[in-house]
């Protein structure tokens, strides 16, 4: 079933495009000398089926309405010479196709699903997802201005009906101390010395590196598809990456070099201006088991050093933890979703909240073993805070109150522009579709 959702997906992503050069299209409405097709709306309802989602028929004019308003969007932008770098148009489309490609089994199964190489996909929604970036900057453009005062965030707030005030659950407040395992030199010595062995077959003509990448390489995003990557702009892989594919020959089998991940070998099959493509192989640094007893006997003695008192967290955080994203709010995991150092428990990834759920506040847990991008490593965690469920309110929830003060202020911006834009500009909608409850007066 999974399957069949991504497939779902990934047709109600190309429909658009697609069926715009199906010749039993429609044009439903013409916004300024942007069009909505029927493809588009059809496309909307089949996403909302797949989301379990019933549609009443007044929704079909929510939803040409929505397009409408995005159409409107993108004939502002243009008029207003707003730009997306090809660089942009291409990270949003790679992340877009490598997560559909990922769900279906790799880039090979989206081919043949779509019967089109994926260079050919890509280039047949560049302009459809340039136009979608435009759309968010022309819309960000109209909002960038606003703000929020303390006054209007209680205004806000006290205008809210005493029961409709929303109950908030309890949030806690956790920092972590990760200690990598140090690889040793031998062990190293051991994967690079791997490495240069696949390396000298590949050079002989014994192994092919499409091959020797399908059987080796550790890379779980490549090695499927032999080691292969598409376009990636610079700053994409880490920088030791980019230097040895800006530097090395087109289709030269590189060197060995080192990043945090490991050793690698790269082939570069093509490169434009600040983009290359090519293929991968990585041997990733192993640790063995003694350096993870090791480690976890590590973290075990300073949590014993934190509760006596004779170092405190902070200064543990400083001196030993290895996760340098958190260093600077004294390991405090931050939550990028809410903005805010505090999470909702259903929020927590599993593993977090298996080491939190019976601590109070205060407490540290026992090492745990988790994954990083780095290889297995131990972390101790730390309950520092944890609220209890409450009726919101502007002392402890005034950070969540002022996003909604600030939404609702955008959302009124939005609709200020709109109605005057509506205005000014050329607006047809077809007269099977005029009929519907329209939150603008489209019709005019």
């Amino acid at each position: 079933m999974n399957k069949i959702t991504t497939i779902i997906s990934f047709l109600v992503f190309i429909t658009t495009n697609f069926s715009a050069q199906q010749l039993i299209d429609k044009v439903v409405a013409v916004v300024g000398d942007k069009a909505v097709l029927y493809s588009e709306i059809e496309a909307q309802k089949l996403q909302a089926k797949q989301q379990g989602i019933e549609l009443k028929k007044e929704d079909e004019t929510l939803i040409l309405e929505d397009l409408m308003f995005q159409k409107l969007l993108l004939h502002q932008a243009e008029i207003d010479s707003i730009e997306v770098s090809e660089a942009q148009v291409t990270a949003e489309l790679d992340q877009r196709i490598q997560y559909f490609a990922n769900q279906i089994g790799g880039i090979a199964e989206l081919e043949k699903f779509y019967e089109k190489s994926i260079e050919e996909i890509k280039d047949e929604f560049f302009e459809q997802i340039e136009n979608r970036l435009k759309t968010q900057q022309m819309e960000q453009k109209i909002t960038s201005d606003v703000t929020t005062s303390p006054k209007e965030i209680r205004t806000f707030f006290n205008k809210i009906p005493k029961d409709s005030i929303p109950e908030i659950g309890s949030k806690i407040e956790v920092a972590q101390i990760v200690i990598q395992p140090e690889v040793t030199h031998e062990d190293k010595m051991k994967i690079k010395a791997q490495l240069k062995d696949i390396r000298d077959r590949i050079l002989s003509g014994e192994l092919s590196f499409k091959i020797a990448a399908e059987f080796y390489s550790e890379d779980p995003g490549s090695k499927k598809e032999g080691g292969y990557f598409d376009w990636v702009t610079r700053g994409t892989f880490v920088p030791e990456f980019d230097a040895v594919a800006f530097k090395i020959p087109l289709n030269d089998v590189s060197e060995i070099f080192e990043t945090q991940y490991g050793y690698h070998i790269t082939v570069i099959e093509d490169r434009r201006g600040e983009q290359y493509k090519g293929r991968h192989i990585l041997l990733m640094f192993k640790v063995g088991d003694l350096q993870l007893s090791q480690t976890k006997l590590k973290l075990d003695s300073l949590k014993n050093e934190i509760n006596k008192n004779n170092i405190t967290w902070d200064d543990a955080v400083l001196k030993y933890s290895d996760d340098d994203k958190a260093k600077g709010s004294r390991g405090v995991l931050f939550n990028e979703a809410s903005g805010s150092m505090y999470w909702d428990m259903q929020e927590l990834d599993p593993q977090i909240y298996a080491g939190i759920k019976d601590l109070n506040v205060g407490e540290i847990s026992n090492p745990q073993l988790i994954q990083t991008r780095d290889g297995a490593a131990y972390r101790i965690l730390k309950l520092k805070d944890q609220t209890s469920p409450h009726k919101a309110n502007l002392k402890d929830d005034y950070q969540l109150i002022q996003k909604f003060t600030l939404q609702k202020k955008k959302g009124k911006a939005v609709k200020a522009w709109t109605n005057e834009k509506i205005n000014d500009i050329y607006i047809r909608i077809d007269k099977d579709y005029a009929n519907g409850d329209f939150q603008y007066n489209w019709l005019k």
